[in-house]
């Protein structure tokens, strides 16, 4: 009942303002473009997002031609997320498959190749965040993805394919201005079960697994860089490493933001930056913390949405996403962030529009890429060598 109707005698009403908790959107989602000719096809059909739990499971469908059973493989040993995998046909020519994978819109509204991971929400309340097409990803194909990354909130791993030379790599790695991707070169080697012998396997599918495992197990603050790599036995290419010499192949590779593989006490990516023209993104962390403030503070708006807009509203919504920043601090995902109301743009004529604007900012977690110790020698500890030995 309306408060403004006549009434004699008692009315309740439920009061149900007050801040809401702002859920945290999950990032440890794959999203995986491949090609199996003889994977099982009920399973795995041709351009349709296939949900997986359990990618480990899923090997007995997944064939052993083309490029799905060795990225499930690589993924697998690093953890079992949930895995959307998108099977596109192998071309005759490297051409042809690029264009599958990059796919299209059908007249009938079919979304194929890679776009099918746009229908990813619809079909299974969840969008992909971590996205690879492991030994797929030729420039054209990585270029493709980029757009598709942007809509989705997600993060593109991508190996400089066809380079030989770590100076073919960091040429490659300029054809890119995205924040959403990092290129990855040389791959890793592991034992093939099928053919019962060591061959060189997608360092992105190792990369899309472990960024899976790092989500879960720490968190999506920190980067990809210096964790054990489960499954592999070697690098495809050689490149020097040190971790005090900066003359070293690693170092260059990483100056020229392109990760590398290192060995040290195990395998592991050696590298953070992403392929941003923007410095605020130069970090995979960076871009990756602003995509799940943008998600999670964004959905969690939705029950406000056609709300009455008085100063009440205002205030939850402002005091959610500050509790939301303490609570992310306090974890140590952030370092720091603050919402607040700002009169300039939330004018009288803006607000009786149905308008209104909430500002917010926040500081992401560094990652220590470069540590200096400061050593010094000195004689002071002999300054009292003589008590030392009377006493």
């Amino acid at each position: 009942m309306a408060q403004d109707q006549y009434h004699h005698g008692v009315s309740v009403y439920e009061i149900n303002q007050g801040s809401r908790p702002i859920r945290t959107v999950s990032t440890a989602v794959l999203g995986l473009v491949c090609t199996a000719e003889d994977a099982d096809a009920e399973t795995f059909p041709l351009d349709t997002p296939v949900l997986l739990t359990n990618v480990i499971a899923a090997l007995g469908k997944a064939g052993t031609k083309g490029t799905l059973r060795k990225a499930l493989n690589a993924i697998g040993a690093q953890t079992k997320p949930f895995t959307i995998v998108v099977r596109v046909a192998e071309g005759k020519d490297t051409a042809e498959t690029s264009s599958n994978v990059i796919g299209t819109v059908t007249a009938a509204g079919k979304y194929t190749g890679m776009k099918a991971l746009l229908t990813s929400q619809a079909k299974f309340g969840m969008k992909p965040r971590i996205l690879g097409a492991p030994f797929l990803d030729t420039q054209a194909v990585t270029t493709a993805l980029i757009p598709i990354a942007q809509s989705l909130g997600g993060f593109i791993y991508s190996q400089a394919t066809g380079c030989k030379t770590k100076e073919e790599a960091t040429t490659y790695r300029k054809q890119f201005a995205a924040r959403e991707l990092m290129v990855i070169w040389p791959n890793f080697l592991a034992w093939d079960d099928t053919t019962s012998s060591t061959v060189e396997v997608p360092a992105v599918a190792y990369a899309m697994g472990l960024r899976a495992k790092i989500d879960n197990e720490i968190g999506w603050h920190k980067t990809l860089s210096n964790v054990a790599v489960n499954g592999v036995t070697g690098i495809s290419a050689d490149v020097s490493w040190d971790l005090q010499d900066p003359a070293t192949d690693a170092n260059y590779l990483n100056e020229q933001e392109v990760t590398t593989l290192i060995n040290a006490d195990g395998f592991r990516f050696w590298g953070s930056r992403t392929c941003s023209d923007e410095p605020k993104f130069k970090f995979e962390n960076y871009t990756r913390t602003a995509q799940v403030l943008k998600d999670s503070i964004a959905q969690a708006q939705m029950t406000v949405v056609d709300g009455p807009l008085n100063p009440s509203l205002m205030r939850d919504i402002i005091e959610s996403i500050n509790g939301k920043f303490r609570s992310l601090t306090s974890l140590g995902y952030l370092i720091g962030g603050v919402s607040w109301f700002d009169p300039e743009p939330n004018t009288t004529d803006e607000l009786q529009d149905g308008h209104a604007y909430v500002d917010y900012d926040y500081t992401p977690v560094p990652p220590l890429e470069n540590l200096t110790l400061r050593q010094r020698i000195t004689d002071r500890y002999l300054a009292d060598f003589a008590a030392r030995v009377n006493a």
